[in-house]
């Protein structure tokens, strides 16, 4: 007790872009003089009651929406964490159905919170599991819909992001953010689709470009759909590896 030191820290964790008038000026780093006044131990997670774990899950929660703000989206996520952890730790407290719903609403908000932290750093795999969790206990939460479309969208994976936004915008149609988003992704997916049929095609070969057409009553052998001849063609390509790994084994 009573020690000092003196602590170098940056604008962002001081008075930041604006500044203190009249004497800090915007964005200056600061040498701090700290003294040690008082120091006490954690409190039990177990004993608090339910309003006090819904007060100290919601500090920590916003602690981190301010370090969202600030883009340090590494400490926001370390605030949602430890929100996260109050909130569904253990308890030898009885709580009433009200503080129930609270410690969930809380829940759901630094999930969703900690989902946003998560893309920005593209975390997809961690920020899909945290919109999962959020949709686990509010299947219609639009802001876990969105944010899991735009993960499996960062994703490539256009096929499921759709019918997800296309959800979230039947809960809310007005919502003009989901209407670009899944506009945007209904073009990629077609764009997608459009190239992956041009590949096939080019492995296959394409016979409506044969230079010499000939007159015939018959079919000829190239004019079987090529979708066909690329099944015929895995078959093939099957069989072939399946005779590879008989002979290596003989």
């Amino acid at each position: 007790m009573g020690e000092t030191a003196l602590i170098v820290s940056e604008a962002k964790y001081c008075y930041g872009a604006q500044g203190r008038s009249p004497d800090i000026p915007p964005n200056a780093s600061l040498t701090l003089e700290v003294e040690l006044l008082a120091a006490r131990d954690a409190p039990d997670l177990e004993l608090l009651s339910g309003q006090e774990k819904i007060q100290l899950a919601n500090r920590k929660r916003e602690r981190g929406n301010f370090f969202y703000q600030q883009a340090d989206y590494v400490l926001a996520i370390n605030s949602y964490d430890i929100a996260l952890r109050i909130a569904g730790s253990s308890s030898k407290v009885d709580f009433s159905p009200d503080e129930e719903a609270e410690l969930l609403d809380v829940k759901v908000k630094c999930l969703n919170n900690l989902a946003a932290s998560q893309l920005k750093l593209d975390h997809f795999k961690a920020a899909l599991k945290s919109c999962n969790l959020v949709l686990e206990h509010q299947p219609g939460n639009i802001k876990a819909l969105f944010r899991k479309g735009k993960v499996l969208a960062q994703q490539g994976e256009y096929r499921e992001a759709i019918p997800i936004l296309k959800a979230a915008l039947k809960l809310e149609p007005s919502n003009k953010t989901i209407h670009a988003e899944l506009s945007k992704l209904v073009k990629k997916h077609a764009d997608q689709r459009n190239v992956e049929t041009e590949m096939y095609r080019k492995m296959l070969g394409n016979p409506s470009t044969a230079s010499t057409p000939r007159k015939c009553k018959d079919k000829l052998p190239w004019s079987i759909p090529w979708k066909w001849l690329f099944g015929a063609t895995a078959i093939a390509l099957g069989g072939v590896a399946l005779s590879v790994v008989i002979a290596a084994r003989n």
